[in-house]
């Protein structure tokens, strides 16, 4: 293993490790928001939400590029304001891979919020706590395997991304260049050992992630059923 090889698989794992850690934090109000409120907009609002599952990746880095470009109108605010370019940088893979990771993270996170019985909510309200120590001390605790779902699906869906990434950031050594199309540019290059090195790498991380999904799920289960 050399040094661009480390490089790539570091930078994959930590543009995974961010995007979810955002997603996280921004799926727990959203998706508590769309469990438990009933407004018009809300069909339209989930449909945003769901559009990366269906749209071409190509689609969603096109028109990240037409806004997010130097000349493109979120881009010039953003670099107004904060000077970060947002195309062929790692902060633009970080928001391109937050929109495309979006629907992974929220889908389980809802679905979780709704499975919790309101008869505990209700009874926590009765008790005096307010919905803030409600949902930290008793919903998400009722919820963990739909937690841990989100969390994996998110961080394994932004490892396997390609289009997005490559329309957005390009292929920068230390910069934007993943494990994916790091794949890609070996086959182009006929060097298949060298690709089968980055997938055999991807091949094992999600494995072992999964493992110890399905190893956790199955200790909230068994500790559920108590």
């Amino acid at each position: 293993m050399d040094g661009e090889f480390l490089q790539t698989v570091t930078l994959t794992l930590r543009l995974a490790i961010v995007t979810t850690a955002i997603l996280f934090i921004i799926g727990i109000p959203l998706s508590y928001f769309l469990a438990y409120r009933d407004f018009r907009l809300k069909p339209f609002i989930e449909t945003v939400v769901s559009l990366p599952l269906v749209l071409p990746p190509t689609v969603l880095g096109f028109y990240f590029i037409v806004l997010f470009s130097p000349d493109g109108f979120i881009g010039k605010i953003v670099d107004h304001i904060f000077g970060i370019k947002m195309i062929f940088t790692f902060e633009g893979l970080v928001v391109g891979s937050i929109i495309y990771s979006l629907p992974f993270m929220i889908h389980p996170l809802q679905s979780g919020f709704q499975s919790v019985d309101r008869n505990i909510i209700e009874a926590s309200y009765t008790l005096g706590k307010n919905r803030i120590e409600t949902l930290f001390r008793v919903i998400m605790p009722n919820m963990k395997q739909s937690l841990l779902t989100g969390i994996v699906l998110t961080f394994a869906h932004t490892i396997g991304e390609f289009g997005v990434v490559l329309m957005i950031g390009g292929s920068i050594p230390g910069e934007t260049k993943v494990a994916s199309i790091a794949i890609y540019e070996e086959v182009e290059a006929l060097n298949y050992d060298r690709a089968n090195l980055y997938a055999v790498t991807l091949f094992v991380i999600t494995f072992l992630i999964l493992i110890a999904v399905y190893t956790v799920n199955k200790k909230f289960t068994k500790a559920d059923s108590l």
